[in-house]
């Protein structure tokens, strides 16, 4: 029965992205309304007990059991984006016993092992499955409860949430005594317009928001964090592939170079974090650019980004609100912890964001402490949420599953270990004439790259 359903949107409080989880659960439940049949229970994670750790959603599992244990079957998680055919979802689910412990989804895999999966089963990658968010996931209800069992009786003990799709099916297997994810073709990250969305339950609506006309080159300012053992390998790379989409950008260096040209902001390189540089670019921002400049992107010298994509992202949000938005990782969020964006795929401020924080008491505890993780301290405890974009990418292209990347017009990719970057850049970031202004078609496949 769909009543024993629980949908669970992995929404946001940023009001772009709230809006599109409404209508996602105003569209679930038109469907069962059309249906004739008893409405399910759709939840926004978002709304959910104001928990900072709710979006890596283990920590809901015991609460779910409570709430759901004796009359649900299923709790279904998807994405703001995720398209479900609601009629379609229930034969699928149909064919599961719902009396045994199920964890389903599309699969992704790793091809060879990679950092951030901390290099987890090296020997062959390609055996461990996990679920592709995009396509919708789903336990069955007697796995909620053991896995909420297990969590009374032994904490979460990770620290860092990095992947979290890769670390729940970690968790849910439990080293060979839980179940694997048991791939589902159902659950499609097609579009939804495509011819193979026939056989579908679940289709993938947005490879890049476009929410109007891309915001105008001048409204980004971009910072590049460098010092000047990187002047002759990293900057030559930003200079032939994405420099010339910005219209406002500026190197920031312990060492001033004209030839670049580099700014010295007076604070000398540390070999760990680089609390001590952002914040002064934070505040060089406020006192020195244009008040009528919106937009600030910070971003490491080995950042390779899309300017011209991340305007079209860009149009989506409101600049008046505090914004804080990139891929998000989080740290001990078991036990309180936080959320932060993580440095090396590019951070965006609303200008707004970096007014609140600076106006704040809230500063690096020490220069050489981690400037993302400052923030992410900051912004939390200023009751400010940081804002998700799977586009934004901490890694190499080739540290992702080429499942997950088929469906994303990527902002952004970061470090330039053993790969050409340039190429990477013109490959996966540069404009590419096919690509479509409303965002949705991707015009290519990079599934063969």
């Amino acid at each position: 029965e769909l009543k024993e359903i629980v949908f669970i949107i992995q929404s946001q409080s940023n009001s772009f992205h709230s809006k599109r989880a409404e209508d996602l659960k105003r569209d679930i439940l038109k469907q069962a309304a059309d249906l004739g049949k008893e409405l399910p229970t759709v939840l926004l994670i978002h709304q959910v007990d104001g928990h900072e750790g709710a979006w890596t959603i283990l920590p809901l599992m015991r609460d779910f059991s409570v709430t759901y244990g004796r009359n649900s079957s299923w709790i279904f998680f998807c994405e703001e984006d995720t398209r479900i055919q609601v009629v379609k979802l229930l034969e699928t689910l149909g064919r599961f016993d719902r009396s045994k412990e199920w964890f389903l989804g599309k699969a992704l895999y790793d091809e060879e092992s990679t950092i951030i999966h901390h290099y987890a089963f090296a020997e062959n990658p390609t055996v461990f499955k996990f679920p592709d968010f995009a396509a919708g996931w789903a336990l069955s209800i007697p796995l909620v409860n053991k896995l909420a069992k297990k969590l009374k009786s032994e904490p979460l003990k990770s620290d860092f949430t990095i992947d979290l799709k890769h670390e729940i099916a970690l968790y849910i297997w439990q080293k060979g005594e839980g179940p694997h994810l048991t791939p589902v073709p159902e659950f499609c990250t097609d579009d939804v317009s495509s011819y193979k969305a026939d056989h579908c339950a679940t289709t993938f609506s947005n490879f890049l928001p476009l929410c109007g006309e891309p915001v105008k080159k001048e409204d980004v300012f971009v910072a590049v964090k460098t010092c000047q053992k990187f002047h002759g390998d990293r900057i030559p790379v930003v200079k032939q592939t994405w420099e010339r989409e910005a219209a406002l950008i500026e190197y920031y260096s312990d060492h001033a170079d004209i030839s670049i040209p580099t700014i010295d902001l007076g604070i000398p390189n540390t070999d760990r974090g680089h609390c001590g540089k952002t914040f002064a670019i934070l505040e060089r921002f406020l006192n020195h650019s244009s008040p009528k400049t919106p937009w600030l992107v910070v971003v490491d010298d080995d950042t390779l980004i899309s300017i011209f994509r991340l305007r079209k992202l860009l149009s989506c949000y409101d600049p008046n609100e505090p914004v804080f938005l990139g891929e998000r990782y989080g740290y001990g969020l078991g036990t309180g912890g936080y959320s932060y964006i993580t440095g090396g795929g590019g951070m965006v401020f609303s200008r707004v964001a970096v007014q609140k924080l600076l106006a704040s008491k809230c500063r690096c505890y020490s220069m050489d402490a981690p400037d993302d993780m400052v923030l992410g301290m900051c912004f939390s405890g200023l009751g400010i949420p940081i804002t998700h974009s799977p586009l934004f990418h901490q890694a190499r292209p080739m540290d992702y599953p080429k499942g997950y990347l088929s469906h994303q017009i990527p902002v952004s990719f970061h470090k330039h270990w053993n790969i050409d970057p340039v190429e990477v850049y013109f490959t996966w970031l540069a404009p590419n004439p096919d690509e479509s202004l409303n965002g949705k078609e991707v015009g290519y496949n990079r599934e063969e790259l």
